[in-house]
């Protein structure tokens, strides 16, 4: 059948397995030290893959290949015993020291609403002079100090790359153009999956055609910058 399909430039690749990683579906795999497309029917073809990759080698074609077989997929899963190919979906348990502190109260640094990119306003006044925050959500719950370190003086935006069916780089991009934002500062997780939310700000970034600071802080899953 005629669908939609990654395709992988073995010379841009560095081997460095991120997009292995990031599939969902256990279609890539590295083979003497380059990614490769193991199985076709793997290949969903929605590229979670791609904003991992940081030679630019993933791209999408349109070609004859096999349906994309889910049951293959969800079979092939079960035998490694795996809950799922994302690393963002690892089940652990995190041991923290109790930190005893009375009478301590945590005010809230949030100076704006809403926080959902889907839902922010294009033109709203708070943009103007800000230095814009972008974060995946799930960085605040597992970031303990993060009002203070990351949402202070700064306008705050969320989003899940991965739960969100959405391009989230066009929004951005009309924000950033329609605005006077100061700086961009992106957190995401450490998990591949998260690299679309970095991405979608750099595309915007690139698509503004506006010079703007941009720096990105990656949280790991048991709550440190790495």
């Amino acid at each position: 059948m005629l669908r939609k399909i990654i395709k992988i430039n073995e010379e841009k690749c560095n081997g460095c397995g991120a997009c292995a990683d990031a599939c969902h579906e256990g279609a890539i795999g590295m083979v003497n030290g380059k990614a490769k497309l193991l199985r076709e029917d793997y290949c969903d073809g929605l590229g979670y893959c791609l904003p991992t990759c940081p030679t630019g080698a993933i791209t999408f074609e349109e070609r004859e290949a096999p349906a994309y077989n889910e049951a293959a997929v969800k079979q092939n899963k079960n035998a490694e015993k795996l809950p799922c190919g994302c690393p963002g979906t690892a089940s652990k348990a995190i041991h923290r020291e109790e930190v005893q502190a009375e009478n301590v109260k945590v005010s809230s640094r949030l100076s704006q609403w809403p926080v959902q990119i889907k839902l922010a306003p294009i033109n709203a006044e708070y943009f103007n002079g800000a230095n814009l925050l972008v974060a995946a959500d799930c960085t605040a719950y597992a970031y303990g100090n993060f009002h203070n370190d990351f949402i202070k003086n700064r306008i705050t935006l969320i989003g899940c790359p991965k739960l969100d069916s959405v391009d989230y780089s066009e929004k951005l991009t009309q924000i950033i153009s329609q605005n006077d934002i100061k700086s961009v500062t992106v957190v995401r997780m450490e998990v591949p999956c998260c690299g679309g939310i970095e991405n979608a700000v750099k595309q915007a970034l690139q698509a503004s055609g506006k010079f703007i600071p941009c720096s990105v802080v990656t949280i790991s899953t048991d709550g440190q910058i790495v």
